[in-house]
């Protein structure tokens, strides 16, 4: 057998959409499991996969107390360009017939998820979308929970119910040719960014503290 065949244990970037949940100004800032700037970078590499692989892609939001319109974090834009936001009217987006119908109309069973909080939008997303007949997929480094413990707990409630937990990374590994190589460099990139920064930020600290009496 081809180890490199197709296999059930790997996701079919022709079968999945994305669902960007909640990444709004004023609900990504309570990320405290992930940094807000960490998370907008990963939220990017998977909207840049999603363009390379042409994965359709839905955004929900919540509306404010006003009822204005969610601002979505303009990293998903910048890639795609400006996607319509489908805004929820509970935290179950299989309760709201205007998003599963969008859901619905990709003709796909693979859900891809991130969003903010884990606890919450990732969470109950994951389980509704597998009572509905999808696979689900939490993108850990594009989500972000508002603390340690409730985020290890939604975690673990989605792995004990049998869905599962991924990362960029992971999908850029599993997205197949022709296009695979390119996929596997997305993350790669800004990983390699995060060194160059981390490295110049560790030469300044080395040259301030030049001939310190220590």
């Amino acid at each position: 057998m081809n180890i490199l065949e197709p296999t059930h244990s790997r996701i079919d970037a022709q079968d999945v959409v994305i669902l960007f949940a909640d990444l709004q100004a004023g609900i990504l800032e309570l990320s405290q499991t992930n940094p807000p700037d960490r998370l907008k970078k990963s939220v990017k590499g998977l909207a840049k996969l999603a363009t390379l692989f042409e994965i359709p892609v839905i955004v929900t939001g919540i509306q404010g107390e006003d009822g204005s319109p969610a601002k979505i974090t303009p990293d998903i834009g910048e890639v795609m360009g400006e996607l319509p936001t489908h805004h929820r009217t509970t935290w179950f987006t299989f309760r709201n017939p205007e998003i599963v119908a969008a859901i619905e109309a990709t003709g796909r069973k693979t859900l891809i998820l991130s969003g903010v909080a884990t606890e919450l939008a990732v969470q109950l997303h994951a389980l509704t979308g597998a009572d509905q007949g999808y696979k689900t997929y939490a993108a850990l480094d594009a989500c972000g929970g508002v603390s340690e413990r409730t985020d290890q707990a939604a975690l673990l409630r989605i792995a004990h119910s049998g869905r599962t937990a991924v990362s960029v990374s992971t999908l850029a590994g599993d997205f197949r040719e022709p296009k695979a190589q390119r996929a596997i460099g997305i993350p790669t990139k800004w990983r390699r960014d995060r060194l160059r920064r981390n490295a110049r930020r560790h030469g300044r600290r080395a040259q301030a503290t030049r001939g310190m009496p220590w």
